[in-house]
């Protein structure tokens, strides 16, 4: 996830569990680019057991190879192409997701890098740009290359995280594709995971937004699957989680209003789990007494909150719970 799976975050996030495999931020690749520092970062001084892998996004073929072979001097545990960012800066400039309007540069970009990497080489795509009708053609494409692993996230790039996800063109990868398929799209509770696993017959998840509101649920899903019970953290253990997370991404030196903006990136996601007016309020306080007072109000408690998105229109959650 685009500054969100830096150092700080995927060491906060293995404090709780964590993946199996992290992801990197994507490596931003053109012409005259060289890998992000930070990023490099991430994978160099990771100071957690899990693998990282290397994602990469662009178009140049020729500088998706160069970046490619001098990410394969770091310790990564594989390169990823990103074929599903959705967002318009990116997907205007045919990278990302932009680039599964154009099937033929995709299958000479995927003939390249898998010449090009010697470890295991795996692509995250969605179902489409536009319409899912468009999946079967990407899949011939997949098809024709040794990929390691392809991450499916169910939606088109048009869709973006709107609702609708469709985990059973997921199904169809699997049965037709001889790598492994990882489903991919509003993972949010180990029931669900469990509901998509065999919903998709997918090797496994992978698991984002879902992440940064309940850093448990990869723990979660673990137990559920052995048939154990999981963590059930409570609101003191959220409100613990932001303290952590407050300090992992503070920014020496940075003001005041500009690091309550930056918690704010990571608590419209938490707040999905809070519910009630918590996001209202948190969303108009720049300051930092106004964010720790907002949070105690509603977190400051030992009920178990299982983190799952609430509707906030819901008649009646309006008020911190007493």
């Amino acid at each position: 996830m685009q500054d969100v799976t830096t150092l700080s975050f995927m060491s906060l996030a293995a404090r709780y569990g964590g993946p199996d495999v992290f992801w990197t931020e994507y490596f931003r690749v053109h012409g005259a680019s060289r890998p992000e520092k930070w990023i490099l970062d991430s994978i160099r001084l990771n100071p957690t057991p899990i693998p990282v892998v290397a994602q990469v996004i662009g178009n140049d073929i020729p500088a998706l190879v160069r970046t490619v072979r001098e990410l394969q001097r770091h310790p990564v545990a594989a390169i990823d192409l990103n074929l599903g960012c959705p967002a318009p800066v990116v997907y205007r400039k045919c990278a990302g997701g932009g680039l599964l309007r154009q099937p033929e540069r995709v299958d000479a970009i995927l003939g390249a890098l898998r010449d090009a990497v010697q470890i295991p080489f795996t692509v995250k795509t969605r179902l489409g740009f536009e319409d899912v009708g468009e999946f079967d053609r990407l899949l011939e494409v997949f098809a024709r290359h040794p990929i390691d692993l392809l991450t499916i996230h169910a939606r088109t790039v048009l869709q973006m995280y709107r609702p609708g996800v469709r985990y059973d063109f997921i199904k169809r990868a699997v049965q037709c594709l001889k790598c492994p398929v990882l489903a991919n799209g509003n993972i949010f509770s180990p029931a669900q995971a469990r509901q998509v696993l065999m919903q998709t017959e997918s090797r496994g998840l992978m698991i984002g937004r879902g992440i940064i509101r309940n850093p448990w649920l990869f723990d979660q899903i673990r137990a559920s699957q052995a048939g154990k019970p999981g963590p059930t953290p409570s609101g003191r253990d959220v409100l613990a989680y932001i303290r952590a997370l407050w300090e992992a991404e503070i920014t020496p030196g940075i003001r005041e209003s500009a690091q309550v903006q930056r918690m704010k990136k990571f608590i419209n996601f938490i707040g999905e789990g809070v519910g009630g007016a918590f996001l209202h309020e948190i969303r108009r306080t720049d300051t930092e007494a106004g964010f720790w007072s907002i949070c105690k109000e509603w977190l400051d408690h030992d009920r178990f909150m299982p983190l799952e998105p609430i509707s906030t229109g819901l008649p009646g959650v309006v008020s911190p719970p007493a």
